[in-house]
């Protein structure tokens, strides 16, 4: 019945300044302005597949810091942590360490990126690993995570 989350909205302080910002990440694109509501959405990914909203000052002024995040193929996730950082965005591992070092969830398992908004929000950047879900291990680099499986992350 459920086939994944379509939509997700986050209310923030300016959304001149936020479009800007989510703008410059790959693969968002423009869908509708409403300038009275002061919101601004856009397609993740194909048009249809996802939408993304942001929306000022909605439901109220109080920003309060969310999380989300955007679905990248793993053959790209150092990609997008040299794009972030060509834009001047810093990135993080989960622990909050340098992102030259990205933890892999084995629970999933996955391995991310992580970045804040201007409004502080927590944004991801989230590749899911071919390898099967190992739930019994705790977070480890992703270096580590390729050693226990016979390979050397390249």
């Amino acid at each position: 019945m459920i086939k994944g989350i379509f939509e997700t909205h986050i209310n923030v302080s300016n959304y001149k300044i936020s479009a800007e910002f989510y703008e410059k990440l790959l693969n968002i694109i423009p869908l509708y302005e409403d300038s009275n509501r002061k919101s601004k959405f856009y397609w993740i990914g194909n048009p249809g597949e996802a939408m993304f909203g942001i929306r000022e000052n909605y439901p109220s002024p109080e920003i309060q810091r969310q999380h989300f995040a955007f679905k990248v193929d793993v053959t790209n996730i150092i990609k997008a942590r040299d794009y972030l950082n060509k834009l001047g965005i810093e990135s993080e591992n989960f622990f909050g360490g340098n992102s030259e070092e990205l933890m892999v969830f084995p629970f999933m398992p996955a391995v991310s990126i992580y970045f804040t908004d201007p409004d502080g929000h927590s944004v991801e950047f989230i590749s899911m690993l071919e390898d099967k879900p190992r739930p019994e291990l705790e977070i480890m680099s992703w270096k580590e995570w390729e050693f226990i499986h016979g390979r050397e992350l390249q």
